[in-house]
């Protein structure tokens, strides 16, 4: 695999990570029993968004990671690996804690239908929990964000800068621009110039328009000899 096609194949495998972890956000994670009486219903399903609310800002972190990655340069994306490994380990956390301890992850989603929001309360009225196999494809989503943090990080030397093949015409772009820019003409350049034998003034006519030949007086002695003409006229 060349480098130049890596870097594809490792965004587009982080994003599916990243939509992973958001899908086990949104799947049911435990399927919580009270005991008889204790509630207005017999059971209580928790999911992701009760369980693991931080899935969300995690996945949607990695996802704008691995986004960044397709302009970034070479150092940013070494500080964007080391973060999407840190992503990963809080996934990892995150999903090991509450599949730990199921009846304190379902605390919020218990509380809402016995009335209690203690989690030694809510402990007294679970009867049992059901979990399901949404808990492990999260945490294997934070082990393969792990992975991919470090696969970014060795690979990551073999891409291309991002803007290395522009900076060229960047440049020359630049150097056509201060060409084309028209040059100000001050005291001091005109000194220089008359010093080198140059006139200042040459150039400075409209394009297409004839160089004016008059002098400072020339409409003076036009009208002067204009009034002899008609003096010495018969």
């Amino acid at each position: 695999m060349t480098a130049r096609r890596s870097r594809p194949l490792v965004v587009v495998a982080g994003l599916a990570v990243a939509g992973i972890v958001m899908l086990s956000w949104t799947q049911t994670w435990f399927t919580v029993h009270l005991h008889a009486g204790t509630a207005v219903v017999p059971r209580v399903v928790a999911d992701g968004a009760a369980v693991v609310p931080q899935y969300t800002a995690l996945a949607i972190a990695s996802l704008a990671l691995f986004l960044a990655l397709t302009i970034a340069g070479r150092v940013l994306r070494v500080v964007l690996a080391v973060v999407e490994v840190l992503l990963g380990i809080a996934v990892v956390a995150t999903g090991i804690g509450a599949l730990a301890d199921p009846v304190a992850a379902s605390k919020g989603a218990v509380g809402e239908v016995a009335g209690v929001s203690d989690t030694g309360a809510v402990r007294q009225v679970v009867d049992r929990v059901d979990v399901t196999a949404w808990p492990a494809v999260g945490i294997a989503g934070g082990v393969l964000a792990v992975v991919l943090g470090i696969v970014v990080f060795v690979v990551q030397r073999q891409w291309p800068g991002p803007t290395r093949k522009y900076a060229a015409a960047t440049a020359g772009a630049a150097a056509d621009a201060r060409a084309a820019a028209p040059t100000q003409r001050d005291a001091i350049s005109d000194w220089d110039d008359l010093s080198a034998g140059d006139d200042p003034t040459a150039g400075d006519g409209a394009v297409g328009e004839p160089p004016t030949t008059d002098t400072v007086g020339s409409d003076r002695r036009r009208s002067d000899d204009g009034a002899g003409a008609e003096r010495g006229a018969p």
